[in-house]
């Protein structure tokens, strides 16, 4: 079982909407376009949240209308700085799919949590959430597991950012530790890759397709490196094979003395 991982994405209802400095349609069409290029077979694509920029509508109209171009599922949650009614309203199609639980292949399953706090930039599970993932555990203990959420659940290494990641952690961690099946943990939001071991378990986090965040910096600094995408080969022992790709060229380069967005 591959998947595909689409992420931080941010895009606006004008076409023409720039994230400091980078066009985040194009982006993102450069990213899917690469992604036809490689010709890698996937079953499905993960969109760990933040897909608008701005709350619209046609926002999310614009990732259907640019993943359509595969026949394959999508399933995604929301990121803080998604709508979740304008994204209720637009997504659910034949093939993206909002849900908790999908039972991938024969032999994994992969969990999706809302970490969603409005209005806020950090995340938070709340006791439902947390509930839900105990239950979609222990009903398949045959079945390896992948938890994807939206927000870091460990410190990444940038104070500035550090301060926005999954607030209630310690609430999550002992839910995990209670199941070995757990193989790793998938993430977005820091705009920057990250392949770590925590609690025992494969924490992962992706670049955005579009502008990045510069690892281990103390206060807001972006990264010249290109967007990306990651795959994820899900295999029957348990193991969790996965590269990040980036975009070649000089394109999509970020407005690099930006204090924040």
């Amino acid at each position: 079982m591959v998947l595909l991982q689409i992420t931080d994405t941010h895009l606006f209802a004008n076409e023409a909407g720039s994230l400091l400095g980078v066009a985040t349609k194009d982006s993102f069409h450069a990213v899917l376009d690469a992604v036809d290029v490689a010709a890698r077979p996937f079953e499905a694509i993960v969109a760990t949240g933040d897909i608008s920029q701005d709350h619209s509508e046609d926002s999310y109209q614009r990732f259907i209308s640019g993943i359509a171009r595969w026949p394959q599922p999508c399933f995604w949650l929301p990121g803080n700085h998604d709508y979740q009614p304008s994204m209720a309203s637009v997504l659910p199609s034949p093939t993206i799919k909002p849900c908790h639980q999908v039972l991938a292949g024969d032999y994994w399953q992969v969990v999706l949590l809302d970490s969603q706090v409005q209005g806020v930039p950090h995340g938070e599970l709340s006791e439902a959430q947390l509930v839900m993932l105990d239950e979609a555990l222990t009903a398949y203990p045959e079945r390896h597991a992948l938890i994807l959420l939206h927000h870091h659940p460990l410190e990444a290494g940038s104070s500035w950012l550090d301060q926005h990641k999954l607030h209630n952690a310690e609430a999550f961690w002992p839910v995990v530790d209670k199941y070995p099946q757990v193989k790793a943990v998938l993430c977005g939001h820091i705009h920057q890759e990250l392949d770590r071991i925590y609690h025992g378990v494969r924490v992962l986090a992706t670049p955005s397709t579009c502008i990045q965040f510069l690892p281990d910096s103390s206060d807001f600094a972006l990264d010249p490196q290109k967007p990306g995408w990651r795959y994820l080969e899900l295999r029957k022992g348990g193991e969790v094979v996965t590269s990040v790709y980036r975009l070649d060229g000089d394109d999509f380069s970020p407005e690099l003395d930006s204090c924040g967005y």
